[in-house]
């Protein structure tokens, strides 16, 4: 019996040795200026390096913004209102007006009238949300726009995708941290049914996002994208 007791606590310090290893290794990741340089490969993983910037800055700048931040809550109360409006856009049955309306204040900006939207539609944020001229989108779609998305003219989204521009952090013992990077979607992209287009993307003008695709990285314009992660299929002859 004492050897078995000795055996289990030498197993419950090695394992708290590792544990307390392991916290260490991933605290100091992040974040780093890589998070400010859109051109190296890590970028969209690597929040920026962190400042004492107002928090709506912070926040659509990549920095982390913990949970626990007394500042958060500024966010969390914009939320909460983006969340009473987009009940009132999803309940009922409104005009196409209507609808217009109601999305031009969870965004903040006046749409254009030749703008059409199928409720409906969920969004954490709402005011980082910029569209263009002849934007169309389908119902059941998602948007987290805490980084910032911005929708060029004539682009098209079908019913149950997903933009998202908001991560955790990868440190496990500070995931209630997050950090955003912007997606940029270019005139005349048509988003397939049930995409998913991830933190920092940005699709060129004209390409085509094929149903179910998961885009992790930068699409050129003129192609053809699918699946996951989603790669290029075909090259538009435009």
């Amino acid at each position: 019996m004492q050897h078995s007791d000795k055996y289990t606590q030498n197993i419950c310090e090695d394992s708290k040795q590792d544990s307390q290893k392991s916290e260490s290794q991933f605290a100091s990741s992040i974040p780093s200026p890589i998070g400010l340089d859109r051109s190296n490969p890590k970028w969209r993983s690597t929040p920026a390096p962190s400042t004492n910037r107002d928090v709506f800055i912070r926040d659509l700048e990549g920095e982390l913004v913990s949970m626990d931040d007394k500042e958060c809550d500024r966010i969390t109360s914009i939320i909460k209102q983006t969340l009473q409006l987009t009940n009132k856009l999803n309940n009922g049955i409104h005009s196409d007006e209507e609808v217009r309306a109601i999305f031009s204040e969870i965004i903040g900006q006046k749409v254009d009238e030749s703008v059409w939207i199928l409720p409906p539609f969920y969004v954490d944020y709402g005011r980082n949300i910029r569209v263009g001229k002849r934007f169309f989108m389908n119902q059941n779609c998602t948007f987290m726009d805490r980084g910032g998305i911005t929708i060029g003219d004539d682009v098209f989204i079908a019913p149950k995708c997903n933009l998202t521009t908001i991560n955790h952090d990868f440190n496990p013992y500070n995931r209630r941290a997050t950090f955003c990077k912007p997606i940029v979607i270019g005139d005349r992209v048509w988003i397939g049914i049930g995409a998913t287009i991830c933190p920092g993307v940005t699709i060129g003008e004209n390409s085509i996002i094929a149903a179910g695709s998961v885009v992790t990285k930068d699409i050129p314009p003129n192609v053809i994208v699918g699946g996951n992660p989603a790669r290029v299929i075909k090259k538009l002859d435009v």
